[in-house]
């Protein structure tokens, strides 16, 4: 094996594994930062036998697509049944930022760079991010006593000497599993969006139809982000409420605004809430979802309870002409107006289906003694779940319009390969 010559030296140097350490150690610092900030606004720094720090751990955990089951002890005259599915789109979206800008960071400033250099950058980072997950999944584990308040069914428990206790435990393997995939997902990503990083030789070919659609998609997704939590701010500073709006902007909000894109498309979510649970979303929203057995959340039935839900279908066209004009602008001249509108469609469509998949809810618990059910008003369900495949075909309707209209808006401004490559009538 020949040595490295001083370039090839210098180039692990500013990747290796030190740098690997950096990266993964501030994704985690941040994510469980913007953990602990929202689940303190939520209320959660109350929880017993100093709880809390397991609690952020378990948000992080799911924030990565890793899995938290809740668990149940409550003697053998009882019985608890509980399951949970939500990810905490808030944390996800900014540890994400953070792994993708420590990634990139040590690859600026180079137009190639080879698949084995770039392999060996990301294992590392993947490496210690198995461990960090590994560790962040045996420290999110915790069991509570459970209070269950009405003064007749704690004299039940009490004679049959029942003590409810609840928690929530961690599956190892699943949550490396998807962990691992989230954080290789990430690189990808990051690699697919920045124009700064290089590529290997043989992939270069696709960065002009890929690069700026994708770039395009995660402006759009970031847009909506910042706009939600704009108005988010405003209604907290106008009506009150600042805790609670904090806790949703810290840990929700992505799951907001990313399902209100794909209703403003036309896409239906079907849901359900029952009992104590609520949802991290607009009174009106719940209201829909509490309507029936089970509710089709969409544009016609969210105006019936306010006409001005109408608005964000015109929001969303807005805003997808924006994200195809950002993609068409920075594509080459080359590429034809039509050629635009597919890559639009398939990366809107792309995109909508990432927003289906990890954007659904579902929440049940239920405490029962001796055959009584919902002891306390403890027990009650969530569930919200899209029309997948209606959502996606949407995407690509309208993808396959405001790609074209994109094109032909940006072509005043597009630069790159004008001579000798210019439009094609």
């Amino acid at each position: 094996m020949s040595a490295r010559t001083p370039f090839e030296q210098a180039v692990v140097a500013r990747h290796g594994w030190l740098q690997a350490v950096a990266t993964v150690l501030g994704a985690v610092i941040v994510m469980g930062a913007v953990a602990a900030l929202g689940l303190w606004a939520a209320g959660a720094a109350d929880l017993p036998d100093n709880a809390f720090p397991r609690v952020v751990a378990a948000t992080v955990v799911t924030a990565v697509g890793g899995t938290v089951e809740l668990a149940g002890d409550v003697g053998g005259l009882a019985d608890t049944q509980g399951g949970l599915t939500v990810i905490p789109l808030s944390v996800t979206l900014t540890g994400a930022l953070a792994l993708a800008a420590g990634f990139l960071r040590p690859l600026r400033h180079r137009a190639v760079a080879g698949a084995s250099e770039l392999a060996g950058w990301a294992a590392r980072i993947l490496v210690l991010w198995l461990l960090a997950l590994l560790g962040l999944a045996y420290a999110a584990r915790k069991m509570f006593t459970l209070s269950v308040g009405d003064a007749a069914v704690g004299d039940i428990t009490d004679l049959f000497g029942v003590t409810p206790r609840v928690g929530f435990t961690t599956d190892v393997p699943s949550t490396l599993l998807f962990g691992l995939l989230w954080a290789a997902g990430v690189l990808v990503l990051a690699l697919l969006v920045s124009r700064g990083a290089p590529l290997p030789a043989g992939l270069l070919r696709f960065q002009a139809s890929v690069r700026p659609a994708a770039y395009a998609m995660v402006v759009l997704l970031l847009t909506w982000v910042v706009l939600g939590t704009l108005v988010a701010l405003v209604v907290a500073a106008t009506r009150g409420h600042a805790a609670e709006t904090l806790a949703v902007v810290l840990l929700g909000m992505p799951n907001l605004v990313w399902l209100t894109l794909t209703v403003g498309l036309g896409a239906t979510w079907n849901g359900r809430v029952e009992g104590p649970f609520g949802l991290p979303m607009p009174h009106v929203l719940d209201q829909v979802l509490r309507s029936s057995d089970t509710a089709a959340l969409d544009l016609s039935s969210l105006a019936e309870y306010d006409g001005r839900v109408w608005w964000l279908m015109v929001v969303t066209a807005l805003l997808l002409l924006m994200a195809a004009f950002v993609m068409a602008a920075r594509s080459p001249a080359r590429v034809r107006a039509w050629q635009h509108s597919l890559h639009m469609a398939v990366a809107l469509a792309l995109t909508v289906l990432m927003i289906c998949l990890v954007g659904r809810i579902s929440a049940r618990y239920g405490l029962s003694v001796l055959g009584i059910g919902d002891l306390g008003g403890l027990g009650g369900q969530l569930s919200l779940k899209p029309e997948l495949w209606t959502a996606v075909g949407l995407a690509v309707l309208w993808g396959l319009v405001t790609g074209f209209l994109g094109a032909l808006l940006a072509r005043p401004v597009r630069r790159r390969g004008m001579a000798g490559n210019g439009w094609k009538r």
